[in-house]
């Protein structure tokens, strides 16, 4: 599926950020390349590892069963809406159904996972003539806790990319230096990639960002509303937030500079 609007395309595979051009540079990571296996995905309801936790994690209505970065990425999108500038998606989820755990056996002890609350996430992407939004609307009852992490990859195309923020300059060979744990960028809403060409992401609801880049042919800059290494594995229901009236919601705009 691909959006469309004067010299950019967007290309989407089943909710996944597959492409993103201007006059034909790929912003976006693309599969079967160095790195990751993926282009985008997300984090949510829960954002970091639970391995240490034994695969716990505390909420209001009991303990859930929950790999890293939660059990949302397990759950298939179905397609609500399509236009040649816009393509609304959905995934729904049923309290304490169990979820197939694609990370067993090989990286986790765990095959199913499991949340004890309803929740609908509704992604849109809304193409601009300069710009993409990407818009998450969470929908569930207000006293459920959850965090929430958009997580897309960017392709490097030369040797000296570095990702700008108002407070900071920082080189690629810095983030791949602090590892799985990701870069941790706090308090910031606006992050610039500069490479052969250059892409801003702003954001709206999200606090923070992460930096995450096994090679060098690529890099994650993911918006997160909690940085999880900030605590430990068995308290990561510190990090959480609840729905204050209406469903939540949160927005990243790419914009090519």
């Amino acid at each position: 599926m691909q959006l469309h609007h004067k010299g950019l395309t967007v290309t989407i595979d089943k909710g996944e950020l597959t492409g993103f051009t201007r006059e034909g540079y790929q912003f976006i990571h693309q599969k079967g390349t160095p790195g990751w296996g993926s282009s985008d995905t997300e984090m949510f309801p829960i954002i970091g590892p639970t391995a240490k936790a034994h695969f716990k994690v505390k909420t209001p209505r009991g303990e859930a069963v929950m790999d890293q970065h939660g059990l949302y990425r397990e759950l298939e999108y179905t397609l609500e809406e399509h236009t040649d500038t816009l393509a609304i998606f959905v995934k729904r989820y049923k309290a304490n159904d169990t979820v197939k755990n694609s990370k067993y056996p090989k990286k986790s002890t765990e095959e199913w996972l499991h949340w004890p609350y309803d929740f609908e996430v509704k992604k849109s992407f809304t193409l601009e003539p300069d710009r993409l939004k990407v818009n998450f609307e969470i929908n569930a009852v207000k006293d459920m806790p959850f965090m929430l992490g958009y997580h897309p990859a960017f392709m490097i195309h030369g040797d000296a990319a570095t990702v700008i923020t108002n407070e900071e300059i920082i080189p690629l060979g810095n983030v791949m230096a602090v590892g799985d744990r990701a870069y941790h960028v706090p308090g910031c809403t606006s992050i610039t990639l500069r490479d052969k060409e250059e892409i801003e992401l702003t954001t709206q609801g999200f606090r923070d960002f992460m930096l995450w880049s096994p090679t060098s042919n690529m890099i994650c800059i993911e918006p997160i509303t909690f940085y999880p290494y900030a605590v430990a594995q068995t308290h990561l229901d510190e990090g959480f937030q609840t729905l204050h009236s209406g469903p939540g919601t949160f927005t990243i705009t790419l914009r090519p500079l």
